[in-house]
């Protein structure tokens, strides 16, 4: 067997030559193409490809069923039969697993499952790359610089049982990326958008949104710390919830550890969470963000579980009119809990009905006292679990808005706020359109968030980063 055996066939083979009670293959077959470009000059460009082959063993036993798995990257003949037998022993070594549940069987097979796998090329960027040299041309005229990438990547993943199954999903993702500078480097402004092709992003079109961000720069003015009428764009929105639904499992918030917990036992499932009518929900078949239908786990944790491999994923409302509706659940901890079983999805969509653009929102603020504009949010880091209050900073741009209108830019902050806090607090939700998370781009880019008006964030520091 070598690099150019067909995936599905070294699925088969893990399947064929396991021992074990229940085995799972999962091999995931991956390219990527990117580009890069600082000071309105492309530096580098490239394709790469790879193949990722993970077993789960399963072994029965008089207290129960354990679990092994073990994952290996560039896998040849000979590492097949080695990489079954190294599941086999982590599981017979292994106590038995809390997650255990018969594995998930009668999924009727994907018809390409033997199919080659989805490749991406530099191809991707055909239409891109003129674009891109448009974009320096008149960037490099106007008297900014354009440093950034795109980076587009194709995972093909056969995921075969021991219960017949046999499915397979293919997954493109793309990101780009865009700072513009000053030519002394004093002033920065970013923008970003997914994509799954590249035939749906034009960096002209960032170029022109970054450009007009560049000039309210131009004014400095400083601010102290405090909370602010704030205007939060949809790739901020995004990096707050998505943080919110990796903290959301069900058994967590029953066993009374997370902000989601009910006091006095249970969860809050039911609470409502904002007055607004948001309602925040994935579905692995929403048009532009689509994501596997099915469960793909590679190892157990408190929102997932390894023998629920396959298990068929269904549109999943978190929230429904801000109505707290579900909370991410495995079999086993549905059973736990009492709650349905509703595992994670590879996508987050978030909607409140509203049809204002981030433009005309801006035009509704500050006529209070000074508002604020943010562009993105970085270095999230989690401060109290019971309240889900986050830490991180502002970056690349935060605009102060006097009577509807941008008048300048402000200094870098610390903010200290709970996602889950904030729907409660929200004024205004505009129109949901695609976004990209910036700080969650390298794990999560299919979003789609409205921005929000929050008469009162919590600027609780200044700071002085860029």
């Amino acid at each position: 067997m070598t690099r150019s055996t067909a995936p599905h066939e070294i699925v088969e083979r893990a399947l064929e030559l396991s021992r074990a009670d229940g085995c799972v293959a999962i091999a995931d077959e991956e390219s990527t193409a990117n580009l890069r470009w600082a000071g309105n000059t492309l530096t580098t460009n490239g394709v790469t490809r790879g193949r990722t082959l993970t077993v789960i063993a399963t072994v029965g036993g008089a207290r129960g069923t354990a679990s092994g798995v073990v994952s290996r990257s560039a896998v040849t003949a000979a590492d097949v039969e080695p990489l079954v037998r190294a599941a086999e022993e982590a599981a017979r070594s292994a106590g038995p697993a809390e997650d255990a549940r018969p594995l998930v069987e009668g999924v009727p097979a994907s018809p390409d499952f033997a199919e080659a796998p989805a490749e991406t090329s530099s191809a991707v960027f055909a239409s891109f790359a003129p674009a891109l040299g448009e974009a320096f041309a008149r960037a490099r005229a106007e008297g900014r610089e354009l440093y950034g990438f795109a980076h587009h990547q194709t995972v093909s993943t056969y995921l075969g049982t021991s219960t017949g199954l046999r499915l397979r999903h293919d997954q493109p993702t793309g990101t780009l990326e865009v700072n513009a500078k000053s030519p002394d480097g004093t002033r920065s402004a970013w923008a970003g958008r997914a994509t799954r092709d590249f035939t749906d992003v034009d960096p002209r079109e960032l170029d022109a949104e970054l450009a007009p961000r560049l000039a309210w720069a131009e004014r400095q003015v400083e601010l102290p710390a405090g909370r602010y009428e704030t205007l939060l764009p949809p790739s901020a929105v995004a990096d707050l919830l998505i943080y919110q639904l990796w903290s959301s499992a069900g058994r967590d918030a029953a066993e009374g550890r997370t902000v989601f917990s009910r006091p006095g036992g249970g969860t809050r499932v039911g609470e409502r969470l904002s007055r607004l009518p948001l309602t925040l929900r994935s579905d692995p078949h929403a048009p532009g963000l689509e994501a596997a239908p099915f469960v793909i786990a590679h190892s157990s944790g408190d929102d997932a579980s390894v023998f629920d491999n396959g298990l068929p994923l269904a549109a999943t409302d978190w929230v429904r009119d801000g109505e707290l509706r579900h909370l991410l659940t495995t079999r086993h901890s549905a059973e736990l809990t009492g709650l349905p079983v509703a595992p994670g999805i590879d996508n987050l969509i978030l909607d409140a009905g509203g049809t204002a653009s981030l433009e005309e929102m801006v035009a509704g603020a500050g006529h209070d006292g000074p508002a604020l504009l943010l562009t993105c949010l970085w270095y999230i880091r989690e401060v109290d679990p019971a309240t889900l209050l986050l830490t991180g900073l502002t970056r690349d741009g935060v605009y102060l808005v006097e009577k509807g209108e941008v008048t300048g830019a402000v200094n870098n902050f610390r903010f200290n706020e709970s996602p889950v806090d904030l729907l409660s607090r929200a004024a205004e939700a505009g129109r949901t359109e695609r976004t990209l998370p910036r700080e969650w781009s390298d794990w999560f880019t299919r979003a789609a968030m409205p921005p929000l008006r929050v008469p009162d964030f919590n600027m609780s520091s200044v700071s002085r980063g860029v």
